[in-house]
């Protein structure tokens, strides 16, 4: 053969042989489809949801889910009404703060329901402090509700004192259950 026949067959083979090589045969298209199948699986496994017709959720699926997932936590949160506060103090403890949150989120999603905020103190101090003091901590979680969006229409503050404890016994325990702010819708 001679240099120049060989160039030629050279150049027709080269990219018969790439093309070739490149391409995939009928097995090797099976073999990624139970390869890609088996690689769902798995990942239905790690998510635990493997098995039924809602095996793989949809992103609108998975928005819903967790909305509701939120719903169901914050009415959780909203079963807690109760406030408790440090002796002589109208300072909202940061515990509290998830807790008035879900109520405030409540609140401005439900623009036609009210809450009454109550204030109360120990029976230590004039009857007197006590109304002011327990007023102090009705307004401070209503102000807390209203920096958190809730509109100041649908809150409305009382304060009992001393009136309404919730344990009569004169130990530290029932001084501390006494003096809260509790809301009431």
């Amino acid at each position: 053969m001679q240099p120049s026949k060989t160039l030629k067959a050279l150049a027709l083979a080269l990219p018969i042989l790439t093309l070739t090589a490149c391409g995939t045969t009928g097995e090797d298209a099976d073999s990624s489809a139970a390869t890609n199948k088996a690689g769902s699986a798995a990942a239905q496994a790690t998510d635990g949801t493997a098995g039924g017709a809602n095996a793989v959720l949809s992103p609108a699926q998975r928005a819903a889910k967790l909305k509701e997932e939120k719903r169901k936590q914050q009415a959780k949160l909203r079963q807690s009404t109760t406030i408790n506060f440090e002796f002589d103090q109208a300072r909202i403890g940061g515990s509290y703060f998830e807790m008035l949150e879900a109520h405030a989120i409540y609140l401005s999603e439900n623009s036609g329901v009210k809450v009454r905020v109550e204030g109360h103190a120990d029976e230590r101090g004039t009857p007197e402090y006590n109304i002011a003091l327990g007023e102090r901590r009705a307004k401070a979680v209503a102000r807390h509700l209203e920096n958190l969006g809730v509109s100041s229409s649908q809150i409305s503050v009382v304060s009992y004192g001393e009136e309404k404890p919730l344990d009569r016994s004169r130990t530290e325990s029932a001084f501390a259950a006494n003096r809260r702010a509790v809301l009431v819708y």
